[in-house]
């Protein structure tokens, strides 16, 4: 039995459909939103199962992976996220990169020699990976209006994957794989029904981050809090990601509050070489990602001073706890 497991962003998205559109096949599908990345603990036990995995961390997932192979699972693995405790084992085949400049459908791209590039370009820029994705639309003859939409494209699939569950989501990752996969092309997305929906709720949400200030700042570093609601769990991924474009040399977090009142962390660091986000989040349960690019999937809500000091310290070298107006 053959499942595809991939992360519910444009990331994993995209490179899913790189690979069916190279090899197609009848799998069952595993996804779900952007953080929900303990994906193969949803596999049954089964001898021979074939299992493609897609743009999720395997230090995540690495129980579930050992129990799996030890079962005689196949496994073909395709990440950026941390990897330190791949196993050596016969039944894995691992292609990962954890280079800042690098996402999973880089990965499936360079497997495929470019064969599907217009898609690795639209998961580059929805991962914020903007120069990775110009430098590969440029070698690909891509002119500059047809990467702009392709940038917007990345920047809206990715969107829709945030959400504390699926019923956040203007459409279940699932649901829009099956919409992307009937698309040869970008283009022939763009210009569907779906694609205008998904637009407009991107439009109405990010209207709302307008004139959003920090909730904590120093030394050009920032800390945004957004309320418990559904616009805001949609558009965090939104802001972190702009924060990061609009200001290069400065590190930000933006605090999402759950419905119980806790907290989900993301972290962009502005020198990824230097001050990973992975190893600032990896300080905190449920803690993780990469460098570039990292969060914290549940903070309880009485330690979030920890973390804002913590962050502070982390980025600037000076602990403080200074608060925005």
């Amino acid at each position: 039995m053959g499942y595809d497991i991939v992360n519910g962003d444009a990331d994993g998205l995209c490179a899913l459909h790189m690979l069916r559109l190279a090899t197609p096949a009848q799998r069952t599908l595993i996804t779900g939103v952007k953080r929900d990345v303990a994906l193969l603990e949803r596999v049954p036990p089964a001898p021979g199962l074939d299992l493609l995995v897609l743009d999720i961390s395997l230090d995540t997932n690495h129980a579930a992976l050992r129990r799996l192979l030890d079962d005689g699972a196949r496994v073909q693995w395709y990440d950026h996220h941390s990897a330190d405790l791949a196993p050596s084992h016969p039944g894995l085949h691992l292609v990962h990169d954890g280079a800042p400049d690098v996402c999973t459908s880089v990965l499936v791209d360079r497997q495929q020699g470019g064969r599907h590039r217009p898609w690795a370009v639209v998961a580059a820029f929805g991962d914020n990976l903007a120069p990775t994705a110009r430098a590969l639309a440029a070698a690909h003859g891509i002119g500059s209006a047809e990467c702009a939409t392709l940038a917007q494209l990345g920047h809206i699939l990715n969107y829709n994957a945030y959400g504390e569950t699926e019923a956040d989501l203007h459409i279940a990752p699932a649901a829009l794989y099956q919409a992307l996969h009937v698309c040869p092309r970008p283009a022939d997305f763009v210009h569907g029904a779906l694609y205008q929906r998904l637009e407009a709720g991107y439009r109405d949400d990010c209207a709302r981050l307008q004139g959003l200030a920090p909730h904590w700042q120093r030394h050009g570093n920032s800390v945004y809090l957004l309320p418990a609601e559904a616009w805001a769990r949609r558009a965090s991924g939104v802001l972190a990601n702009r924060l990061a474009a609009s200001t290069p040399g400065a590190s930000c977090a933006v605090v999402l509050t759950r419905r119980d009142g806790d907290y989900v962390i993301s972290v962009r660091s502005a020198q990824p070489a230097t001050h990973s986000a992975s190893a600032l989040c990896r300080q905190f349960d449920g803690g993780g990602g990469r460098a570039a690019a990292a969060g914290v999937n549940r903070l309880p809500a009485a330690e979030l001073a920890r973390f804002i000091a913590c962050f502070d310290t982390y980025f600037s070298g000076t602990p403080g706890h200074e608060q925005a107006a």
